[in-house]
């Protein structure tokens, strides 16, 4: 069973591997996975065994393969010293420096639609909990929800920008992201005010990071 599954994900990293020069002109679509399949000399059954959806599971596997490139990268990089919002401002410049600008624009247009949204939603989470988790977060409370939401929400912006960014070396992308982050800063300077309130830490108290994370955040796999 484990050879097995080795193959699985030996043949799909195969397929993405395939499927990448086709999607700059075909998009994750249909006759891209077909090519891919094509290219391989696979049999398109088996290649669907592999990927039930079709060219989406490799659009899938390539966001993940820029999750664990970032947190490799993040791994050999020198953190030390760093503020907080610093480590962060890193992690997302590793996370799009893995990616490539037209497969992410294809596959923006793919999560884009409405029966692919929620996948597209989960993987930006799982992003954003990879961040924080790669960096040292331990919260347990409500914290750790709103961490991820809003990097979430900094992470699918700066990817907008970033997308159409023509700047060198994408120095626009780092510029509106450092601002980003401010932002977030400033919110966090709103929320520690507002814990003081008492009815609302009253109500936020009670609220517990998820002790398996079954949820879109620490995935095994995005469906």
């Amino acid at each position: 069973m484990k050879n097995d599954h080795l193959d699985v994900d030996r043949m799909k990293a195969e397929l993405l591997s395939a499927i990448t020069p086709h999607v700059p002109f075909d998009g994750w679509s249909d006759p891209a996975f077909a090519a891919a399949v094509a290219d391989l000399g696979l049999d398109p059954a088996l290649a669907r065994l592999v990927c039930p959806r079709g060219a989406l599971d490799l659009a899938v596997a390539y966001h993940r393969a820029g999750d664990a490139a970032m947190e490799a990268a993040l791994a050999e990089a020198d953190l030390e010293g760093m503020k907080f919002r610093d480590k962060i401002a890193t992690a997302v410049r590793l996370r799009l420096q893995a990616a490539d600008p037209e497969l992410v624009r294809r596959g923006a247009a793919v999560f884009a639609l409405p029966q692919n949204a929620a996948t597209g939603s989960k993987l930006i989470w799982g992003t954003a909990d990879r961040i924080w988790t790669v960096l040292g977060d331990s919260s347990t409370d409500y914290n750790w929800y709103s961490k991820r939401l809003t990097l979430s929400g900094v992470y699918s912006a700066v990817v907008l920008f970033w997308m159409g960014d023509d700047s060198e070396g994408h120095a626009q992308s780092w510029e509106f992201l450092d601002r980003r982050i401010g932002d977030v800063m400033q919110f966090e300077k709103v929320k520690g005010k507002l814990m003081k309130l008492p009815f609302v830490k009253d109500m936020l108290g009670a609220v517990q990071a998820p002790q398996d994370r079954p949820m879109p955040g620490r995935m095994g796999e995005t469906q």
